[in-house]
């Protein structure tokens, strides 16, 4: 029986994908189930799994890009096979467990020492005596050959430098991520404006709940429910900042989908927390670890990436003191998030050391103008320093019941 493997359709109006990677080898025994390759759409990466036990035959290279609906390859499977696999396995796990006798190298009680005190792999040494036997003069002759090999291998003084390159074709992410960012370049009036924001608050508050938060959710109380809430916030006071152009039109969301930009191994991507102004501080901490987890295990859908109003991204988390992001297009704006640093800062006349961000707003100037733009930092500033206030109710007692504690 021969199985077609197919490339299957990662979403809408995907029609091409290209092989990144095949985790097994041209030829192997695969079994049911068993994830065999990794194809990169624009968007995202797919697993593909074998749908039978069998010899596996590529029909594309890694590195191809093939359409919707070809062939990846084909799984022959046959009760002959499945039995000759059986059989090789057993027999390779007996050889694995009772190596035969003339693959052992037995070394005498001298040379033993030999190996001990100058830390010589016993596999390295070729033995002369009998049935193989490593002698303590076969110790020495290796040990005089490493020396002169060393000497012999030596630079001259003069060294030549590698000056070698590698080449390697982008990946479709890449390749796709390139083509929006000179779009977003060349389409839009991008500027920026920054402002600082005082953590101390949030620290306070962190300090205080975070071990009772983790205790009873099972999630950190980390900094971006708190600066979702506030950009929320911020969208309402300022909702074209939470707008796109269309063609000559603009549109106005009156919905609050935040995108959240991760690093993961195949570069950045930007889920998206979907209705954020009905989430809780707990449900986006949630959402926030439960997709930055499919991220890092390349398991994040195209669905999940798709949409999105506004954009958060945190260049704090790899020392980024101050940066201009780029926009996330067809949204209008994105929010920085920087390194905090501890900073002398005058608080009621008196100078204070405090933790300190950089906050920065990049923005499409077609739609937003400057005095919105500065006003939606500053209503994000005025949340983050004053988050009882502005977050959780005004109280000790609200702020307990925002965070779900009782």
């Amino acid at each position: 029986m021969i199985i077609q493997i197919k490339v299957p359709s990662p979403g809408e109006s995907i029609t091409e994908v290209e092989v990144s990677t095949w985790l097994v080898k041209n030829g192997d025994y695969v079994h049911k189930g068993q994830t065999i390759a990794e194809i990169d759409s624009d968007k995202a990466t797919l697993e593909i799994s074998s749908e039978e036990n069998g010899i596996i035959t590529f029909m594309v290279e890694k590195g191809e890009r093939v359409r919707v609906g070809d062939v990846l390859c084909i799984i022959e499977s046959s009760k002959e096979d499945i039995k000759k696999h059986i059989v090789q396995e057993k027999k390779d796990h007996i050889e694995k467990i009772y190596p035969t006798n003339k693959n052992i190298k037995i070394p005498s009680p001298a040379s033993k020492k030999i190996l001990k005190e100058k830390n010589i792999f016993i596999e390295s040494v070729q033995g002369t005596g009998k049935h193989g036997r490593i002698t303590k003069k076969d110790c020495i002759f290796h040990l005089e050959k490493n020396e002169t090999s060393i000497v012999s291998n030596r630079p001259p003084i003069t060294t030549i430098y590698n000056r070698s390159k590698t080449k390697t074709p982008l990946s479709s992410l890449r390749r796709k991520l390139s083509e929006r960012l000179v779009y977003v370049k060349n389409q839009t009036a991008s500027l920026t404006t920054f402002n600082e924001v005082d953590m101390l608050e949030i620290f306070m508050i962190r300090k205080k709940y975070k071990d009772l938060f983790k205790k009873k959710h099972g999630v950190n109380l980390g900094f971006m429910s708190f600066f979702t809430l506030s950009c929320v916030r911020a969208l309402k006071l300022y909702p074209d900042v939470n707008a796109m152009i269309s063609g000559k039109e603009k549109i106005n969301f009156e919905y609050y989908d935040i995108s959240i930009a991760i690093s993961g191994p195949k570069g950045l991507m930007v889920p998206v927390i979907r209705n954020a102004e009905y989430l809780s501080f707990r449900e986006i901490e949630e959402e926030i670890y439960k997709l930055s987890t499919r991220v890092h295990n390349g398991k994040i859908s195209i669905d999940e990436m798709t949409g999105g109003t506004f954009t958060i991204t945190n260049g704090g988390i790899f020392g980024s003191m101050l940066s201009t992001p780029i926009i996330n297009p067809p949204q209008s704006a994105i929010l920085g998030m920087h390194k905090i640093m501890e900073r002398p800062v005058v608080v009621n006349g008196s100078i204070e050391i405090r933790p300190i961000m950089y906050l920065s707003l990049s923005y499409d100037h077609r739609i937003i103008d400057g005095k919105e733009s500065v006003g939606f930092l500053v209503s994000v500033k005025e949340s983050i320093e004053n988050p009882i206030k502005f977050l959780m109710g005004g109280s000790e007692e609200t702020l307990s019941k925002k965070l779900e504690l009782y």
